[in-house]
């Protein structure tokens, strides 16, 4: 009897196990998806069948794998590796990458992915920064193979010079699609912030909801979200839309909308300017109006006081000669009489009565006995002077100095 290869269980599955990894992994899957089940948040699997149910797959993934919310009755296509489970000795694939197939399958994600988005508050508005109105420099993420990608220069050039277009390309359909949009993001966020664009541009042509896929995936729809400068999406024609339209900080309907978005037109800051100059010289001329209504009423209220002023100054200077005419002859008599008073005591009317003025040592005598025998004095009378010497003096009364 021939020798008997006899394997452990273990020993056998591992066997079987290496034999289904020369089965190529980039090999595609088709089917529906039934019985789905989430475990612990970190586990995910499901069953793939044909449409008629007959064939089923098991299909095993990490929740991290996935980058569309997946459902019973989706249809997708997955790649993986094919193996035996060595505790549970079931045949599955475990999962490196799915994705919608069909248009429902894919607007059914479109519409669960938006969802949970919007929930997390990716969408909200309030979040959203504005663009410069003149940048000087932008980053362009597109396809250099793409129309959108002409369109979008030929506009923007057209629209306003000067800018500079840090391009970065990127396939904008197919598997590579979403990797490299996704560095792209990251390449202009490791920068410096110095060395930044001013805003990020998106763009691409029109398409259904397969040619479209990346920009509805999470991770690019995210990378959007997470971009350190305002970003700027134009995807597809005005009647398309795709997630990352909504997480954008400015939605543009095409590839050149994106352009006018992203600069402004020359006419138009012309005709802003000439506006603004306008504006500015009528502001101007109303200034100099009010001004000039405002100085003529100052004038006039001031024309106004003068006159008052002066129709005042009349009736007191009328009044003043009113009453000037009343006491002037009073204070004419007034005045005479003070005159009169003064006279009676001049001292010149005085000697002419018959006194004199005696002077010694060029002081007025009041007092004979002030003076001493021999001493001179000097006399002044109403007509002329003379000098004379001292016998005696006296003070009593009745009699007289002896001169």
């Amino acid at each position: 009897m021939a020798d008997l290869l006899i394997l452990r269980v273990a020993d056998y599955l591992a066997l079987v196990n290496k034999a289904l990894a020369a089965v190529p992994r980039d090999v595609h899957i088709e089917g529906e998806i039934y019985d789905h089940r989430l475990t612990h948040q970190k586990w995910i699997s499901f069953d793939l069948k044909d449409d008629d149910g007959q064939a089923v797959l098991k299909c095993f993934m990490t929740a991290w794998q996935v980058t569309v919310p997946l459902e019973d009755g989706m249809r997708v296509r997955v790649t993986g590796r094919p193996t035996v489970s060595p505790r549970f000795g079931k045949f599955q694939l475990n999962v490196d990458t799915v994705e919608p197939v069909g248009e429902g399958a894919l607007k059914r994600a479109y519409e669960l992915l938006k969802k949970k988005l919007l929930d997390e508050g990716v969408f909200d508005a309030a979040r959203k920064r504005t663009v410069p109105r003149f940048p000087s420099r932008l980053g362009l993420i597109t396809s250099r193979d793409a129309a959108a990608y002409g369109d979008f220069l030929r506009v923007l050039n057209n629209r306003w010079g000067g800018v500079e277009i840090d391009f970065v390309h990127v396939h904008v359909q197919g598997r590579e699609a979403v990797p490299e949009i996704v560095e792209a993001f990251a390449r202009f966020n490791r920068r410096p912030e110095a060395q930044r664009p001013e805003a990020l541009v998106l763009v691409r042509g029109g398409g259904g909801l397969e040619d479209l896929h990346a920009f509805n995936d999470e991770r690019v729809v995210r990378a959007v979200f997470q971009a350190r400068v305002p970003v700027i999406v134009g995807v597809g024609h005005e009647r398309d839309e795709s997630l990352c339209d909504y997480a954008a900080d400015v939605r543009a309907s095409t590839p050149s909308n994106a352009a006018e978005r992203a600069v402004p037109s020359r006419e138009q800051v012309r005709f802003e300017l000439e506006a603004m100059g306008e504006h500015r010289e009528r502001r101007v001329r109303e200034t100099l109006d009010d001004t000039r209504r405002r100085l003529d009423a100052v004038l006039e209220t001031m024309g106004f006081a003068l006159e008052r002023q002066r129709r005042a100054f009349d009736v007191a200077a009328q009044r003043f000669r009113e009453r000037a005419d009343a006491w002037l002859p009073s204070v004419r008599e007034r005045f005479a009489a003070a005159q009169r008073l003064l006279s009676s005591f001049d001292p010149a009317k005085i000697l002419e009565r018959g006194y004199a003025i005696v002077r010694a040592g060029g002081r007025v005598v009041r007092d004979a006995a002030a003076l001493d025998a021999g001493e001179t004095v000097h006399v002044q009378l109403a007509h002329g002077s003379f000098d004379a010497d001292v016998r005696k003096g006296t003070r009593e009364a009745g009699q007289q100095a002896l001169i």
